[in-house]
């Protein structure tokens, strides 16, 4: 096992120390550790990080911890919180481990072997804040990496009033197999898909300028993370007259595939052939009735009808487009995996009724194209902030 952040020791034992919800000592560490992350240099190599520097800003943090609390009870952290978070997206445990810290939880969180530069420059981060922080960060925050020893999991879960599992059906199964305490629960986010939708009319109505920051806004959802973070877009949606599906999609991936030249994302030859494999295999079965490469970096699908969505992931650019004439089409083929909507074009009514229609049965959250990656405190239909505190009611 490799310590990486926090103070060595057992770290299932338990400890004096006690924080408060929104205890002022977490906010100092958070509130340094975000302008380390937004220093120019760490920006302009880990863009995402300028994200998670916004998200942990002193006024964001006194909202999360607002948000926290109840008039009609007592809020208190909820305990020991065991975070097992993904190794494809190697940001996302920060998003975790703060809203829960900032609850004023003791925290353990498994960091990934597997995990990119990213990780690595936020642990920096994390150590360089830690150096001259209150020891009471050290002695209840602790980020580990360690490989698969079932008796570390064992214990940490044995341990833990809540334990946070993130990467997929698989992650969750395996680490379910270790039990919790009978008080203890799980907060879980298995696989989950996204898509996005496109309204034609809208688009025709858009400047060239408007169309090119939707553009953009979509690159950024799509190729951080090569298109496999639970939120970024896969197949898109045509929405509006079918007649005009065609010259939308075609007008789309042009610009598409110049902003993507421009801003230099690239998609290296290995994954570029899987896509190719994935994309050939749904036209060999019927379900796609059109094949366009621009290079490595962009491939466009036409799929045959709505039935036809694919749910697993093709490679990173490949974009399934289906045309339907209205958003209430989609609403049958929408179920419990989906987490986000992106969108382009359409009316705050439409989105409205659209989301009424789903009635809760699918799809957690609908983002204009740009923002489905930014996190936020409420994600995959769970409130955060109040998963990680407990309620104590009191009449007099």
């Amino acid at each position: 096992m490799r310590f990486r952040f926090g103070a060595e020791g057992d770290l299932t034992a338990p400890s004096a120390d006690r924080l408060a919800v929104g205890d002022a000592r977490i906010i100092d560490f958070l509130s340094r550790f975000a302008r380390k992350l937004l220093a120019p240099a760490v920006a302009r190599r880990h863009p995402e990080l300028g994200s998670l520097g916004f998200f942990l800003r002193p006024a964001e943090l006194r909202r999360a911890v607002a948000a926290m609390q109840r008039p009609d009870a007592l809020t208190f952290p909820r305990g020991n919180v065991f975070h097992v978070p993904p190794a494809n997206v190697d940001t996302i445990f920060v998003y975790s481990w703060a809203l829960s810290a900032l609850a004023g939880n003791h925290n353990v969180v498994r960091i990934s072997e597997r995990s990119a530069n990213a990780a690595d420059t936020v642990l920096e981060a994390l150590n360089a804040t830690l150096a001259d922080a209150d020891p009471i960060i050290g002695r209840t925050q602790r980020m580990v990496t360690y490989g698969r020893e079932d008796a570390i999991t064992g214990a940490l879960s044995s341990w833990a009033d809540l334990r946070v599992i993130w990467g997929g059906d698989a992650a969750v199964d395996t680490i379910r197999r270790h039990p919790l305490r009978p008080s203890a629960r799980d907060l879980t986010f298995p696989d989950r898909t996204s898509w996005a939708a496109l309204c034609t009319a809208g688009w025709a109505a858009a400047d060239d300028a408007t169309r090119r920051a939707a553009v953009l806004g979509f690159t950024n959802d799509a190729y951080w993370f090569d298109q496999a973070a639970c939120s970024s877009p896969r197949t898109v949606f045509l929405v509006g007259d079918p007649a005009d599906a065609d010259r939308v999609q075609d007008e789309f991936l042009t610009l598409l595939g110049a902003v993507v030249a421009e801003r230099g994302w690239t998609v290296d030859p290995a994954m570029a052939v899987e896509k190719r494999v994935n994309a050939y295999g749904l036209a060999a079965v019927g379900a796609a009735t059109g094949l366009t490469f621009a290079g490595n970096a962009v491939t466009g699908i036409a799929l045959a009808d709505i039935e036809a969505l694919p749910r697993r992931w093709l490679g990173a650019g490949a974009f399934p487009f289906v045309a339907v004439r209205d958003l209430a089409d989609l609403v049958p083929v929408m179920n419990r995996q989906d987490q986000t909507f992106s969108h382009f074009g359409f009316t705050a009514t439409q989105l409205r009724d659209f989301a009424t229609a789903l009635g809760g049965r699918g799809v957690d959250r609908i983002v204009p194209f740009g923002s489905a990656l930014t996190f936020s405190a409420v994600w995959d239909g769970y409130d955060l902030p109040r998963e990680f505190t407990r309620l104590t009611t009191l009449q007099v």
